[in-house]
């Protein structure tokens, strides 16, 4: 490991948090020229990009790299500021900060004129800057402050358009599922996105708070070299599984993993770009990071106690069933509302979720076969990240394909959208390379991360997971299809008039066109792709040489490849054949109506959310209020009455006359005598 002082690596993430300072400062000073404001973004977003570009360089060819500040940052917890560059470190500030650039660089056009242009470039560069500092944090503190980073800026960037008109809102207006409303306004959409995040937040802090006391260090690395000891002593105290849930709370709730998944949903209320960084580079990604950089802790310690203490072992692998079959729900749940949707960011928001469920099911699988060794856990995380890289790159230029798309219709909903084909061809090329990758069709990248996924859960013999992953694969070749369709070779279903349809300017069309060609060069290339990553994880892992990350055409290989070509099969036959017409099929059958709604209304696990917690809460506060009435009630009417009662017979006691005082006095002190007297003989 090569130890350096705090610079130049570390200026990764610091330099970001400069440049989004400079921008703060500007504004400050009243300078109104949006260009200063976005240039500037993506001059802080860029330097950050070179520097993480020649730090993998140097990872690569010689190991770990610890940049650390000279002083102790905060003494009585032993908190240091340091910058922790190992295998996976790399990788994802490779991902963040590239894929944050064009997203930056699209947005100088895509917020061109925007009444809140530079709080925007300034909450994007604080964005990223949070993002990689919580990926190359040494110590679970710099990572929270980081998280917490993430968080702001989030609620900052969902709730852009504050004023909450109607076209930014998320959901069909009026629409409302058991009762309550399915539709969304930037400013509740980001308050949920920060209410159901600080939920998981609590619970990462109660671990955090619960490991240093036992280990006392915040030290990932420290962390990992101990992990069998504090493993260990929560097992002998019944609470193992717990903290460790405690601990992965953030996680889940942060990459919307079930029951969490709902603030994703409606963080579509932003600005296209930002969706594509929270979707595609930044936030959701955190808690996939996380539990990549922690399996392989956990793992550690449960393995060195294999044969000594089986109970710690079972445990664990109890926590990482819980962990990987929730990715695994989530992956299918959030499939299934994507089928149905007729919001264009929404079923890419859908898309997001299930794929960040196979992220975690391929990293928490790998913990399920301990007795097997690190091959195992190599497959999983290998496979998460993968994956995560993969997903980072296409689906980014999906989010950015469908901002030009919206501005095109003049419209959230795909159904005034149709045959843009003719007049979009490299936006439609794009869209289909990006598409086919989603959907997992070789040579594209999308296909080789997710057959690892569904490898590692097939090795781990989570037999259940496996098959919800196998089918949420054809699910999504089936939605991503009919988005693609709809959009730009079907007529529309509705009819727009008075706008013209035209391909993207530069600044916008080459970032997306950038990605998607990337998604095909990643696949094409998946040896180098994939020798790269291994070779990430084994330095990660310490495992010396990576494994193997070829995807061979077995049975089961080819098994998900026959499902996903018949969901592709199906829907092009009905929409491109047969023609369905499916408002009118929702309309006349009350049975497609009502799995159209179960699906479209997401399950009702929304309406039931409001129904049971906030209407709980609105119940909890009336009796509340009914007690507070009796207590102001007591305490305007009864008090002053009983106290009126006690000072009138105060007053025949108190005269004012000292010889009477004494008496009285003189009584009590004897009472008291007696009474110790007797109690003490």
């Amino acid at each position: 490991m090569t130890v350096t002082g705090l610079m130049p690596w570390s200026l990764i993430w610091i330099f970001p948090y400069i440049g989004a300072a400079v921008l703060a400062l500007l504004y400050l000073l009243g300078v109104k020229n949006e260009k200063i404001y976005a240039w500037g973004s993506v001059a802080s977003i860029g330097v950050s990009a070179i520097l993480s570009t020649l730090a993998a360089q140097q990872v690569f060819s010689n190991g770990p790299i610890y940049s650390l500040y000279g002083k102790v940052w905060v003494p009585w917890l032993d908190i240091t500021v340091g910058t922790y560059l190992d295998g996976l470190g790399v990788v994802m500030a490779l991902v963040v900060s590239w894929i944050s650039l064009l997203i930056a660089i699209y947005s100088v056009k895509y917020m061109e004129g925007d009444w809140g242009a530079a709080r925007y470039f300034f909450f994007i560069t604080f964005f990223v800057a949070s993002m990689l500092l919580l990926v190359l944090a040494d110590n679970l503190v710099l990572l929270f402050i980081g998280w917490e980073g993430t968080g702001i800026a989030s609620y900052a960037l969902i709730g852009h358009w504050y004023t909450d008109e109607e076209e930014y809102w998320v959901g069909v207006p009026g629409r409302k599922a058991l009762g309550q409303p399915m539709y969304f306004e930037p400013s509740h959409s980001g308050v949920r996105a920060i209410l159901f995040t600080r939920i998981g937040d609590i619970g990462l802090l109660i671990g955090m708070a619960v490991i240093y006391l036992i280990t006392g260090t915040f030290n990932i690395p420290e962390l990992a070299a101990t992990s069998s000891s504090w493993l260990g002593y929560l097992a002998t105290k019944g609470i193992l599984v717990p903290v460790l849930l405690l601990f992965s709370l953030g996680a889940l709730a942060k990459s919307a993993q079930f029951p969490f998944h709902e603030w994703l949903v409606t963080a579509m209320t932003g600005p296209t770009p930002v969706s594509a960084l929270i979707h595609a580079a930044t936030m959701v990604k955190a808690g996939v990071y996380f539990m990549l950089r922690f399996v392989p802790i956990i793992f550690a310690g449960a393995y060195a106690l294999l044969h000594t203490d089986p109970a710690v072992v079972e445990s664990v692998k109890e926590y990482f069933l819980i962990i990987s079959g929730l990715g695994a729900i989530t992956a299918f749940m959030m499939g299934t509302m994507a089928l149905v949707s007729n919001e264009l960011k929404l079923i890419l928001a859908y898309s997001t979720a299930s794929q960040l469920g196979y992220m975690f099911l391929g990293a928490a699988a790998a913990g399920l076969l301990i007795e097997a060794g690190y091959e195992g856990l190599s497959l999983g995380i290998s496979a998460g990240l993968s994956h995560l890289v993969s997903h980072a790159v296409f689906k980014a230029a999906l989010f950015l394909i469908a901002g030009w798309l919206l501005h095109a219709a003049h419209s959230r909903f795909i159904d005034p959208m149709g045959k843009y084909a003719k007049v979009m061809k490299i936006t439609a090329v794009s869209m289909w390379l990006a598409g086919l990758s989603l959907m997992g069709i070789p040579p594209l990248s999308g296909f080789f991360s997710k057959e690892l996924v569904l490898k590692a859960a097939e090795e781990a013999h989570f037999t259940w997971g496996y098959t919800l992953g196998v089918v949420t694969a054809a699910i999504t070749a089936a939605y991503t299809l009919r988005m693609i369709l709809r959009v730009f070779h079907l007529e529309p279903y509705e009819k727009h008039e008075g706008h013209e349809v035209h391909e993207a300017p530069g600044l916008m069309l080459w970032p997306y066109t950038i990605l998607a060609i990337a998604s095909l060069v990643l696949g094409l290339y998946w040896t180098g792709t994939s020798q790269a990553i291994s070779k990430a994880v084994a330095e990660t892992l310490s495992i010396g040489e990576g494994i193997s990350l070829t995807v061979s055409l077995t049975g089961a290989v080819l098994m998900v490849l026959g499902l996903v070509a018949a969901s592709i099969v199906i829907v092009a036959t009905l929409y491109l054949v047969v023609k369905v017409d499916f408002p009118g099929l929702i309309k006349r059958s009350a049975l497609a109506r009502a799995i159209h709604d179960f699906l479209y209304d997401r399950w009702y696990i929304n309406s039931i959310y409001y129904i049971v917690i906030v209407g709980g809460f609105a119940a909890l506060a009336s009796a509340v209020a009914i007690v507070d009435f009796g207590i102001d009630i007591f305490y305007h009417f009864a008090i002053p009455i009983v106290f009126a009662a006690g000072a009138a017979a105060l007053r025949t006691l108190h005269r004012g006359r000292t010889d009477y005082y004494m008496m009285l006095y003189l009584y009590f002190a004897a009472i008291v005598l007696l009474f110790l007297y007797l109690a003490w003989g």
